[in-house]
């Protein structure tokens, strides 16, 4: 009899404690590295927190590893289909936002895909992101109002925007529907690694 493939959280918890003790860092310098606090890494890495997307992005960015890498095992080759080992889908019920995960980060590519769907009136904001991060926005279904440093733009179906994600940014459904954009995050030479 097999067991069970782990849930996505697990495979979260299991993926930051080990990112954190291959770089050798205690949780106190990972909270440095990454500014999440020294209590809730440890809340995550035991499986005793559902962290937010943008907890995730804080870890990836002071890690300097692809967003994907804390959701996928071993990410498969240029060409190749990816594996399931789990779930791909990472969801926010207070926030209202769901990512799922289409293509995991391919380092000789550079980049990752996600499909992002938001809740009418939800918003998702996300601290700076690791110098190098490129984000590419097109929205599928719904309207989103998306914010750069201060400054609002609305984005309609079939519209897109590619941003440097290494400032401050969010993203609000203001339609009366779901909205639902795919998420090209690209990474430059130096960005992040594949672990």
């Amino acid at each position: 009899m097999t067991s069970a493939p782990p849930t996505i959280a697990v495979h979260v918890a299991r993926t930051v404690k080990r990112l954190r003790q291959t770089r050798g860092l205690s949780l106190e310098r990972a909270a440095t590295q990454t500014g999440v606090s020294k209590a809730m890494l440890g809340q995550i890495e035991r499986g005793e927190s559902s962290p937010t997307v943008s907890t995730l992005w804080k870890i990836a960015s002071g890690f300097r590893v692809s967003f994907s890498s804390l959701f996928e095992g071993n990410a498969p080759a240029s060409g190749e289909q990816a594996t399931e080992g789990h779930e791909r889908v990472w969801g926010e019920d207070s926030a209202g936002m769901q990512a799922r995960l289409l293509f995991p980060y391919d380092p000789l590519l550079g980049f990752e895909m996600f499909m992002i769907e938001i809740k009418p009136g939800a918003m998702s904001e996300s601290a700076p992101h690791a110098a190098g991060v490129i984000e590419h926005v097109v929205v599928v279904e719904g309207e989103m109002a998306l914010r750069l440093d201060e400054h609002w733009q609305t984005l309609k179906q079939g519209e897109g925007l590619r941003f440097s994600a290494d400032r401050p940014h969010a993203m609000r459904n203001v339609g009366a529907g779901r909205l639902r954009f795919h998420d090209v995050i690209h990474y430059l030479p130096g960005a992040a690694s594949g672990r």
